[in-house]
């Protein structure tokens, strides 16, 4: 059976991403941001797609700077709307707003983004699975339904199976012990 460790290597886009990005345990609010945009707007186009206009979004959406999102007003939007560098989608540009406001709250109440990912990982003393984080994301993020979220969690380390054992890749991530190896 192939896999994304068989397609991505030695792919001029995906090959890098795929060795030092996928599954790999991130902390920064911004990485954070930037995933969860890029993999909102990834809903029913090819990640090649979000990839090639991966540094269109860093500007487009201010370096995923999450007060300066969640402060975007009427002309941010249509801006956004307007920027051929971007996926130009009403709803997507308005969950990034959102959810970029989400995020700020998750500041007061848990102390970060990743603080609150941290806090779900269990669930009844469990690893959370993903049905469980599909369930929390929906009620707290827009635009998160399961591949989106599910994507978002393997990408960042919170739900294991980005690589295959065999991987060279997958034997760096377990040296950092993501998130979902230490849930086990």
């Amino acid at each position: 059976m192939s896999s994304y460790c068989d397609f991505a290597t030695g792919h001029p886009l995906h090959g890098p991403y795929h060795d030092t990005e996928y599954g790999f345990p991130h902390r920064d609010e911004a990485v954070l941001f930037e995933r969860l945009v890029l993999e909102i707007n990834q809903a029913g186009l090819s990640w090649e797609t979000i990839l090639k206009k991966r540094e269109g979004f860093r500007r487009a959406y201010d370096g995923f700077d999450v007060d300066t999102v969640a402060a975007y007003g009427p002309r941010d939007r249509e801006r956004l709307l307007a920027d051929p560098g971007i996926i130009r989608n009403r709803l997507k540009v308005e969950a990034a707003i959102h959810n970029a406001q989400v995020v700020q709250r998750l500041r007061t109440s848990h102390g970060g983004f990743a603080d609150w990912l941290d806090a779900h990982l269990l669930d009844a003393g469990s690893a959370r699975d993903k049905a469980g984080w599909v369930k929390l994301f929906k009620r707290t993020f827009r635009f998160t339904g399961g591949e989106i979220t599910g994507e978002f969690l393997m990408s960042l380390g919170y739900l294991p199976g980005t690589h295959r054992a065999d991987c060279p890749v997958h034997a760096r991530i377990a040296e950092l012990q993501p998130p979902w190896m230490r849930a086990r």
